[in-house]
């Protein structure tokens, strides 16, 4: 009979020994935490080889590690997540989540330190106070400072409270690295991940634009951040594997973010973030970010012009004007068919907003929209967002070289 890997089958890679050894010594320092007496019990209840009271007594870890040494390594993976099952320890669990990502999908060293990155940048939470959000990832009132200075010795929490609160000397990135998630467990990189946007640490603004740029890196090894609840209307995001064959978005993303990532680029992505949940909404959003764009190139462009009272129509007719988008402004026949159907996708979305958006009273018989119809809007605006703003950039480098 062929081996599983040439039958086509899933074949779940076996623990390196190195993760083996670590996982064994761990836990037989973990179970030997416990009071003497009360180490044969749990040992027993772990399926291990029975002993005596006094036996522990002599050694905790001795007991234990003697009986764990002979247990396979299979067998060391399941007495751990037994334990588990029981009792909570951070340690012991990182080891076996990287030992159980092995198996599965990763994100490179490379996306996580360009995540991290971002954190030079982004605060790491904004809604609440930084020592309680770490202290709901990481356990930094017991774990011990890595770097400790000789003779001194300090909790996480008590050397953070110290370089953040009393002397302000540590920057986020310096923080991250305390609590050592550069090296933890894909698992326990995404929790932070995914707290670190969540809506009680980020207001909605703030929580748009990091969303946007950690997916920009995610997104090269298959991952992103995906709305899994709203609270209160505000988006609460997991990492989740990217879905394949749907239409993508990270384009857009990426250069409307790099426009403009408080005011455009959080609208793009309110826009999106509602297409299921919110179809009435996502369409009045899609056109708001279409008046957004309008109005922002038209102001870069030196327009004077009150926009303000302008409808969306009116808006793209004077932005075509300007960059010369508008059909008349070409000869060739393909390109004023083209620059008319832009004209006609904007008529249409202005219409479809009046049709099936929030932005007016549905009354008992209007049509209600559907997912499908907003993600028809936000794709159209969407593309000719990007559209208009890589148009216009490319002006402006164009002007740069004359």
């Amino acid at each position: 009979m062929l081996p599983p890997h040439e039958q086509g089958l899933s074949v779940k890679p076996a623990p390196q020994p190195k993760q083996i050894r670590e996982l064994r010594d761990r836990l037989s320092s973990v179970i030997s935490d416990a009071k003497a007496y009360d180490v044969p019990a749990i040992c027993f209840r772990m399926g291990l080889e029975p002993g005596t009271s006094d036996e522990a007594m002599a050694s905790k870890y001795k007991y234990v590690s003697r009986r764990m040494a002979g247990v396979s390594g299979a067998r060391v993976v399941e007495i751990a997540r037994n334990f588990l099952a029981d009792e909570d320890h951070f340690d012991l669990s990182e080891l076996l989540a990287k030992i159980d990502e092995a198996e599965g999908p990763t994100i490179t060293g490379l996306t996580r330190k360009r995540v991290i990155d971002l954190y030079g940048e982004f605060p790491i939470c904004t809604e609440q106070e930084l020592i309680d959000f770490l202290k709901a990832l990481w356990p930094i009132s017991t774990m011990l400072e890595s770097d400790q200075i000789p003779g001194i010795s300090r909790t996480l929490e008590e050397a953070i409270f110290q370089h953040t609160v009393r002397n302000y000397d540590w920057d986020n990135k310096e923080v991250l690295k305390a609590v050592g998630l550069p090296s933890m467990s894909q698992r326990q990189f995404f929790r932070f991940l995914a707290a670190s946007v969540h809506p009680m640490a980020q207001n909605d603004e703030r929580q748009a634009v990091m969303v946007g740029e950690i997916n920009e890196h995610l997104k090269h090894d298959g991952f992103a951040l995906k709305i899994v609840k709203r609270i209160s209307g505000s988006p609460v995001y997991e990492v989740q594997a990217a879905q394949l064959g749907t239409p993508n978005d990270d384009a857009i993303t990426a250069s409307l973010v790099a426009f403009n990532p408080t005011d455009i680029g959080a609208r793009w992505q309110a826009a999106q973030d509602r297409r299921l949940t919110d179809p009435s909404g996502a369409i009045t959003l899609s056109r708001t970010l279409l008046e957004d764009v309008c109005k922002w190139i038209l102001h870069e462009a030196g327009d004077t012009s009150d926009t303000d009272k302008d409808e969306l129509p009116a808006l793209y007719r004077k932005l075509a004007k300007a960059m010369s988008l508008a059909p008349d402004d070409h000869t060739e026949s393909i390109f004023k068919q083209i620059l008319g159907g832009c004209s006609a996708i904007v008529e249409g979305l202005g219409a479809l907003r009046n049709k099936l958006s929030d932005a007016h009273s549905p009354g008992p018989k209007r049509a209600r929209p559907m997912p499908r119809h907003a993600e028809l809007a936000v794709g159209l605006s969407g593309a000719m967002a990007q559209y208009l703003v890589a148009t216009w950039s490319a002006r402006q480098e164009a002007d740069k070289k004359e």
